[in-house]
This record gives C-alpha cells, structure tokens and sequence, in this order.
C-alpha cells in the first residue's frame, strides 16, 4: 500500500439498457449475490480498511438498501447520489473525499477485479499521478472511412478498463471543469488539464457486465476461480 490514503469510488449508475433487463445491470444476480456487492468485496480483498464511495441513481437507493438486508450484507459504504451522467456522478463521489489521497475510480459493472490489480493502481498513482488498467488488443482492428476500410497496427492500441487510480486532489481538478460529451472515462478528463496517463496491465477477466452474454462469461470466470 502507498503512504497516502486510498479510496474507492465505485460509479453504479446503469440501467441495464444493452442487457434487456428491467432490474438495473448492477443489481442482477451473479452466483448468488449482486453483481455490485461482488465488486465491493474485491475491494476489502485487497483492503478490508479502505474507504468506499459507492454512487448510485437516487432511485436505486432504496433497492440498494433492500438488497443489503435480503443479503445480509453489511460492510459500510458512503452512499452518494449520482447524477444524469457517468461524468456528474463521479464529481459527485469526489465531492465526498478531500485530499491528500488516491483515489481508484472502478465501474460497479466490472466484479472480477482482483486484489492485485487495485493494488497495483494505487502503487503506480503514488508514484505518477495517474493509473489506468489496460489490455492489449487481442483481435486485428480495421480503420473505416466511408467506403473504404484499412489495416491499423493493433500494438498500438488498448482497451481500457478500471480501476483508473489518480492522486486525488489533481482529478477533483480535473472534475472541475465542465464536462464534455468526449469523455468516455476518468483519464479523459483528467488529461484534459494536462495530466500524464500512465497505463498498467489489467486483466481480460476483467470484464464490464453489460450485455447478457457477458453476465454468461462473468459466471463462467467466478466458478473457475473458485475451483
């Protein structure tokens, strides 16, 4: 672990629009619990101490709340309301943490992170400021134009996961300014007012869960861990 405080700000706004589900992506059920209570404990694997921040849509609060009692489950987290978009959600879950810290940003959606991957953003963010989770491309990747496709180098291209890990006082600046429609991630808006992102090796089981398939290869990936 780094010197500084570490946190975690888990963002679980989704409606379940791609997974054709009525029940919010996050609150499907994965061997047994909640998707998003899987996420939380990846968390307390790496650090059973370390404060979390867990944003959810002011509607969802209440099942949020429903699903710990049915669940028994009990660890304490700081419940923030989000907003419209993934970008005001976020800056409403920062608003909750003052520096000095770090901060891992992590999708609700994503709960087979594992310990040694939050723990790796945490030690290269001390160091660099920033830290993202990446994988290579394992697929051949085309470029289109209009009629016309071409070949790209694959090697220099990344998938993009979470945790994205940042000194906190420098992404709570970045949050500050205003939000456009570009952004797909943290390190999008933080690179905006200058920073430097560093990437680090993710996972490839390191999934978003947003389709149902992925939910199939999510359950897949748990019982093989388990095994």
């Amino acid at each position: 672990m780094s010197t500084k405080p570490e946190y975690g700000l888990i963002v679980a706004g989704g409606i379940g629009t791609r997974m054709k589900n009525p029940i919010p992506k996050q609150f499907l059920i994965l061997e047994g619990l909640p998707v998003l209570m899987h996420t939380i404990r990846a968390f307390d694997h790496y650090n059973p101490a370390i404060k979390l921040i867990l944003v959810l849509p002011a509607e969802e609060i209440p099942t949020w709340a429903q699903l710990c009692k049915k669940y028994q489950f009990d660890r304490q987290v700081e419940i923030v309301e989000g907003g419209s978009t993934r970008f005001e959600s976020v800056k409403n879950g920062l608003s909750h943490l003052n520096p000095p810290g770090l901060v891992a940003i992590h999708d609700g959606v994503r709960p087979l992170v594992n310990a040694d991957i939050i723990g790796a953003s945490f030690r290269i963010a001390a160091i660099h400021q920033s830290a993202v989770a990446s994988v290579r491309l394992k697929e051949s990747l085309r470029i289109t134009d209009q009629d016309t496709t071409k070949s790209v180098d694959r090697s220099k291209f990344r998938l993009i996961q979470t945790p994205q890990t940042f000194d906190l006082e420098i992404i709570k600046k970045a949050y500050q300014g205003k939000e456009d429609p570009s952004f797909t991630d943290d390190a999008g808006v933080a690179e905006r007012i200058g920073v430097k992102i560093s990437l680090f090796e993710g996972s490839y089981e390191n999934i978003k869960i947003t389709t149902p398939e992925d939910l199939d290869i999510a359950r897949v990936l748990m019982q093989r861990m388990r095994s």
